[in-house]
């Protein structure tokens, strides 16, 4: 895979990650329940549990340009994403939790819509890299 495919992937891999966990956070908070400890065991459990499972092989492929596989591989650390937060704030109301996930969504879309921006970085780099290298090549 070239670099900037790698990017495209990685990142959409974190913008999904980051939205999984917005949706734990904010399924929490609409059920009422606030930040806890038990809260806290019971993701890093779940993350124990989607880690274990996790298949050894490539399943599912390209869905619409996204590598579903990569995301399948990593979806244990949603739980963790949202453990974080939770653990840091261990008395946070309901609402200060639909906070926290809604803060995590939008740094979830905050990196979608920044794609562009990192791959217009590689690309500058890339091409500084070359000219320099013409450069020194003389």
């Amino acid at each position: 895979m070239d670099t900037e495919a790698a990017i495209r992937h990685g990142t959409m891999q974190v913008t999904v990650l980051l939205l999984i966990a917005a949706a734990l956070a904010i399924g929490f908070s609409v059920a009422g329940v606030g930040a806890s400890l038990p809260i806290v065991v019971g993701l890093l459990v779940l993350m124990a549990v989607l880690f274990a499972a996790r298949p050894d092989e490539d399943r599912f492929g390209p869905v619409a340009g996204v590598d579903m596989d990569g995301i399948v591989q990593s979806l244990w650390l949603a739980p963790l994403i949202t453990a974080l937060p939770l653990l840091v704030r261990l008395s946070a109301t309901p609402g200060e939790v639909q906070a926290i996930g809604g803060l995590l969504g939008l740094a979830g879309m905050a990196n979608y819509f920044l794609r562009p921006v990192y791959l217009l970085g590689y690309d500058l780099v890339s091409a500084v890299r070359e000219s320099v290298g013409r450069a020194n090549g003389r």
